[in-house]
């Protein structure tokens, strides 16, 4: 779309330019200084000067200011431009720039002299003229389409002789995350060499910076690709500096430095890619003035298996360098397909042949060799039917999840490649999408690509929005086969599928999309919505993703309106007030805008589609957005009215949103209970937590044994192991600290891992920190333990309440509570630690062993020794008698062992126990010595003393 703002019409091509080595002399030793009218008109210029002046019949650039605030990944830009007409007679000049396609344009003025004149979003009429229906006439430009490549604006004033014109462009744009980074882009393209040329752009993300990068200037035939080969250095003249949480980047070229990048003043894209800080697979929700946006972009998941179809046109017009880079890029992308994951080919022009009929294959070497030679004998000849070989293709793969027994958690999909439209076969567009969305039925989704300036790239984008797919469009003289690459690798790697996320129905209202079927690594769900209830403290919220070997349910109370963190009224740029400057608002009325137009494009009711286009256009008319139903008409603002001021929004390092971190995810399956906030198991005594210190509770005997173990740092513990039976073993790291002053030990022990491994059914194993849970059942997960989660497979459960314990359930039979001792402020002896307590121990067999698990089956008898060391047996109602008797003795298994009374606290100090203690090390209270539990490495499953295992 190419967008016409003249206040005067008409419009003359310019004259050719002069020498650009000799015009960037002139302008560096002339152009730098303050282009006012009176400077104009009293300068004298040098003899040759006036000769190029003289050649140079449009308006000279002398000014080419961008500047850019990114706050949370929604970037405002504001474009300046100074044009002099230093001729003799009034000449017109063309303000034209290059901005995104997703991006809204949101304000523009234009000041001619002592006149200004700003632009006003205004509705669109519908229309019937012929005109209009000319206009819809002609075929679909990429230019055109939305989330694929750039719209160019441009504006046609006339300049009076010796005055000058100032253009000031506003847009917005919500960045989106490719291959694990945003990218924002600045087109440079001022068509001249400009006497002053700056880029600045200022990024805030609370979450914290990462990997932020400028690489080189990207020309047009590089323009879309993710990543340019070279990306070495930053372009001449950049200067870029950041903190944890805000950067600043900036583009200052001289008029020298331009002619050496591009003597005609193209040049090029800007591009500054970065990332943010994640806290293990969560995500960042933030919340300001009674609206909120939420951020989802997990890590440390294990891919998902795919069953992917590649079918690609290989007609007459694929001929020459589209279907050779085609065929590159098709090789590349063989070879990154996993070992887990099944394939097909279908090629077609006016006929349709499929390379392996009637199934996908597996990946391995020999079928990537065969595959590859299949598609180095494609040749280019006949029609393009496409709606045949999407039925083909739909059939081929609705077939095979039908009949084979493939793995329910992974994630089929068709990427469809041409060139063109349809020819051969059905050539109606709506017919072509009834009969994809028929023959797909939700069943998969669908990408596609288009290459060149033939493809029909409405019927291409209406056909991946209606089956839950993305679409691209790539120029002819492009790198087709980089741009192929680089697209696989953003839908390559699912890491998740049907993915919810909620929030309770009270308290949010107009959230935006929070259901979608699969997400990809290096990629990021964004959901927003406004808040009903303004007087609660507090938003919860929970996302869920489930298939059928696992679930996962994070959920976390995210603060709303934190006055000291979310007043933005002090920033710089920002001391009006206006409404338009809160970005979390302006991000949801983003979205909600993009998904109206969405929505009205997928739409075949012509009420439902008017429905659609006026909320859609209300609610750009309140936001100030240009829309294909909005348009910006310009108006003068008065005769004698300032000049326009550059409207920057600057970010301030002060915290702006408040923001919370969680995970995503689909309804969890039939059965599973949602109530976790509610304690569900009961923890019992049994347990080893502190210095450490070890209690075993004994309840058919009413009392409770404690000991203690003086380990070294680094010890590993046996704490209860029985492998060969219920294949259940936990062991126990330990870290080293300080005594406390005046003590009378040399230092202290705490558990710094705890490790739970299980071989039935099947093998896994888990590794808990105070900080993170690792969880591998032929999968790896990392979980953070500041964030509740819940994770369920079939045979095992890991919940986690945020730093405060992880219950472990495996097969509904043992229960495992590990404590989280997480300290703020903690002094020189004090370690963030756990504590493992056993809740349920039904599941272990009597035959287990460890420090904890060799006492759950056996029973201890309590003795007291009198006197004249005779013994007697005490009855169990006799032992609170004996608690004031220093010379008590238990017997353990045939042994007896003196024990004092002591009393313990446990869970935190929030219950004291009374124990008898046995002392040195639970001398004869155990098995052997307490060496003889030293585990060799944590996975070390040997249940015998001197017996080495590994799961």
């Amino acid at each position: 779309m190419i967008l016409w703002l003249c206040l005067c019409w008409g419009f003359s091509p310019s004259a050719g330019q002069p020498d650009s080595e000799l015009m960037a002399r002139y302008l560096e030793e002339q152009l730098l200084a303050d282009y006012s009218i009176a400077e104009q008109v009293a300068r004298r210029v040098p003899r040759q000067a006036k000769f190029l002046q003289r050649l140079e019949t449009r308006p000279r650039m002398s000014e080419f200011h961008v500047r850019s605030t990114i706050i949370s990944r929604y970037a405002f830009t504001t474009v300046s431009c100074t044009m002099v007409n230093s001729g003799s007679e009034a000449r017109e000049a063309v303000f034209e720039m290059q901005i995104p396609a997703a991006a809204f344009i949101s304000n523009f003025t234009v000041s001619i002299g002592n006149k200004t004149y700003y632009g006003e979003v205004m509705g669109k009429e519908k229309k019937n003229s012929s005109d209009d229906k000319e206009r819809h006439k002609k075929p679909s430009s990429p230019t055109e389409g939305r989330e694929n490549g750039y719209e160019t604006f441009k504006a046609s004033v006339f300049i009076p002789r010796k005055m000058q014109a100032r253009f000031i462009l506003h847009y917005e744009e919500l960045l989106q995350r490719r291959l694990g980074k945003y990218e924002y882009t600045v087109s440079i393209r001022p068509q001249q060499l400009v006497g002053r040329l700056r880029v600045e752009v200022n990024i805030l993300e609370n979450s914290g910076i990462v990997s932020l990068e400028v690489p080189p200037l990207r020309n047009s035939k590089q323009k879309g690709s993710g990543k340019a080969e070279g990306d070495v250095s930053p372009p001449p003249s950049t200067v870029i500096g950041h903190t944890k949480t805000l950067a600043k980047v900036t583009f200052n070229p001289s008029v020298v430095e331009q002619t050496r990048i591009a003597r005609n003043g193209i040049l090029g894209d800007f591009i500054i890619r970065y990332d943010v800080n994640r806290e293990l697979s969560v995500g960042d929700v933030q919340i300001l003035n009674g609206y909120f946006v939420h951020y989802f972009a997990p890590t440390d998941l294990p891919p998902l298996p795919k069953n992917v179809v590649f079918v690609l046109d290989s007609s007459a017009s694929m001929v020459g360098t589209k279907l050779k880079q085609t065929k590159e890029a098709l090789f590349t992308i063989l070879q990154d397909l996993r070992p887990e994951d099944h394939f097909n080919i279908i090629g077609f022009s006016n006929r349709i042949k499929v390379w392996q009929q009637d199934r996908l294959v597996p990946v391995t070497p020999n079928n990537i060799r065969d595959a590859k030679k299949y598609i180095h004998n494609m040749s280019p000849t006949g029609g393009t039917n496409i709606n045949g070989a999407l039925q083909t293709g739909a059939k081929l793969l609705n077939d095979y999840i039908a009949q084979n027994d493939i793995d329910a958690r992974s994630v089929s999909l068709i990427i469809f490649l041409t060139d063109g439209k349809p020819t051969v076969g059905e050539t109606q567009s709506s017919k072509i999408l009834s009969n994809t969305k028929d023959a797909i039925r939700d069943k998969f989704c669908l990408f596609t690509i288009g290459i060149g300036n033939d493809v029909d790239h409405k019927l291409l984008e209406r056909m991946a929005l209606e089956n839950c797919g993305m679409t691209r469009h790539f120029q002819e003289d492009e790198d087709a086969a980089s741009h192929l690459k680089g697209f696989y690798d953003e839908i390559g790697t699912p890491l998740l599928s049907d993915i919810r996320v909620d929030y309770p129905e009270d308290d949010v209202e107009q959230v935006t999309q929070n259901f979608f079927p699969n997400y990809f690594n290096g990629s990021e769900i964004i959901i927003a919505g406004k808040l009903i209830n303004r007087t609660s403290d507090k938003l919860h919220v929970e996302v869920t993703a489930s298939n059928s070997k696992k679930y996962i349910l994070l959920k976390t109370d995210v603060a709303i309106d934190l006055p000291s963190r979310n007043d933005i009224r002090g920033v710089p740029g920002l001391e009006d007030g206006k409404g338009d400057n809160n970005y979390i608002e302006r991000a949801w009325s983003y979205l909600t805008i993009k998904e109206l137009l969405n929505s009205r494009l997928k739409s075949d009711d012509s009420q439902e589609k008017d429905y659609l286009m006026e909320k859609a256009k209300s609610m750009a008319l309140a936001y100030n957005f240009v829309t294909p139903f909005t348009v910006l008409k310009m108006k003068e603002a008065g005769l004698h009215s300032e000049p326009p001021q550059e409207e920057f929004i600057s970010p301030s390092t002060d915290g702006i949103g408040e923001k919370v971190q969680s995970l995503q995810g689909h309804k969890a399956p039939p059965g599973i209970r949602r109530e976790q906030d509610k304690q569900r198991i009961k923890i019992s005594k049994t347990s080893a937590d502190g210095d450490p210190h070890f209690v075993i509770d004994f309840p058919s005997s009413k009392f409770s044994v404690c000991f203690n173990i003086d380990g070294e740092p680094g010890d590993i513990l046996r704490l209860v192991s029985d492998h060969k039976e219920s294949g259940v073993t936990v062991n126990g790291q330990l870290i080293g600290a300080p005594a406390p002053p005046n003590g009378h030990k040399k230092h202290r022990t705490y558990f710094s891992t705890i490790t739970i491994l299980s071989n039935k059914p099947e093998r896994s194993y888990l590794e808990i920190t105070p900080r993170r849970v690792i969880l591998d059942d032929g999968e790896r997960l990392v979980l953070s333990c500041g964030r509740s989660a819940v994770v369920r497979s079939r045979s095992l459960e890991v919940s986690i309440s945020a730093y405060a314990n992880v219950t472990v359930t495996i097969r509904d039979s043992i229960s495992f509570v590990i404590l989280i001792h997480h300290y703020k402020k903690p002094a020189p002896y004090q370690r963030n630690h756990l504590g493992f307590y056993i809740s349920n121990s039904k599941g272990l067999s009597s035959d287990s062993h460890g420090l904890l698990g060799q006492f759950l089956s056996h029973e201890v008898k309590l003795l007291q020794e009198s006197l004249n060391t005779s013994h007697q047996q005490v009855a169990q109602n006799q032992t609170e008698a004996l608690k004031v008797n220093p010379t008590n003795t238990l017997k353990v298994k045939g042994r007896l062992v003196p024990v004092v009374w002591k009393q313990r606290r446990i869970y935190n100090g929030q219950q004291e126990v009374d124990c008898w203690f046995a002392k040195n090390n639970a001398d004869k209270l155990i098995d052997g010595s307490y060496k003889d539990y030293l585990a060799s490495h944590p996975f070390d499953t040997g249940t015998s003393f001197g017996t080495i295992n590994s799961l």
